[in-house]
């Protein structure tokens, strides 16, 4: 029997070392960003988006913000209060105004209307459960609802956060006194709007949150109040003030007097009216 004598093939065989070399030469290809998570066998974690929320809106504006970012039909997250399970105290009887916490909020792909809206009301608690705002709500004899309520004025209505403080004495006095509130930004929540406006025809509106016609708070929340809203809620500055008008901006006048007031309310018109010829220019 004849034998062919053939050279030895052999099968090339990477090393340890040559293999390594070969998988960071694939991943170093695909980019540094996936070389962490492919060397642990790992996808590149999803890098979440921000949603901000501001002080002082509302809810159908939180509402809407929500159905933006996760891309859904209007309407979508204001359907999903009511199965929502939220935390809200008995006093809000399932309306989340006041609880929609502001601040900036992770959302990722696994984000729900369901969700963000716990992650804001357990963020609004939290804040209402500090030391500093409980304590301070007690000693007004405030229950943390209608710290929140009272907050919602005040970061409606003070220009500033310099002003927090005086807007909440001007509160604290008008309903140690039983005065009407007389507050324009409860008016404007009543009828859906915002402005500085306000006609004496809106003073009669029937509505609870007419606070000219009605004494105390407004039954809920007007917006949502931020952290230094909060604080000037239960901490108001020392004074005997009953009256504000922010004369222009960065000019808040407070009175103790009606006389006082008058005044500086007519300023204000004096003002307005001197601006209204060069708007419509």
């Amino acid at each position: 029997m004849r034998h062919e004598h053939r050279p030895l093939q052999r099968r090339s065989r990477l090393t340890r070392r040559g293999r390594l070399a070969l998988l960071i030469g694939t991943l170093l290809a695909l980019g540094a960003a996936a070389l962490i998570p492919l060397l642990r066998g790992q996808e590149a974690p999803e890098r979440p988006r921000r949603l901000v929320i501001p002080e002082g809106w509302r809810a159908p504006q939180v509402y809407a913000a929500i159905d933006r970012e996760l891309k859904l039909p209007p309407g979508s997250t204001k359907t999903a209060v009511a199965t929502a399970g939220l935390e809200l105290p008995a006093e809000a009887k399932g309306n989340p105004e006041g609880y929609l916490f502001p601040a900036t909020y992770p959302v990722t792909s696994k984000s729900t209307p369901a969700s963000l809206l716990a992650y804001m009301v357990r963020t609004a608690n939290e804040k209402l459960a500090t030391r500093a705002v409980a304590d301070g709500g007690r000693a007004h004899g405030m229950t943390p609802y209608q710290t929140a309520t009272l907050a919602s004025i005040i970061e409606a209505e003070a220009e500033s956060r310099a002003d927090m403080g005086k807007v909440a004495r001007v509160v604290h006095n008008r309903l140690a006194k039983s005065m009407p509130l007389q507050m324009d930004s409860t008016l404007n929540y009543a009828l859906n709007r915002s402005t500085v406006d306000t006609k004496l025809s809106d003073t009669r509106i029937d509505s609870p949150f007419n606070t000219y016609a009605r004494q105390g708070l407004p039954p809920t929340p007007i917006d949502s109040p931020g952290l230094e809203a909060l604080a000037a809620a239960v901490a108001p500055t020392p004074g005997d003030w009953l009256y504000f008008v922010t004369v222009k901006p960065g000019d808040t006048r407070f009175s103790a007097t009606y006389e006082e007031h008058k005044k500086h309310v007519a300023e204000f018109n004096r003002i307005r009216a001197k601006a209204a010829p060069a708007a419509a220019r």
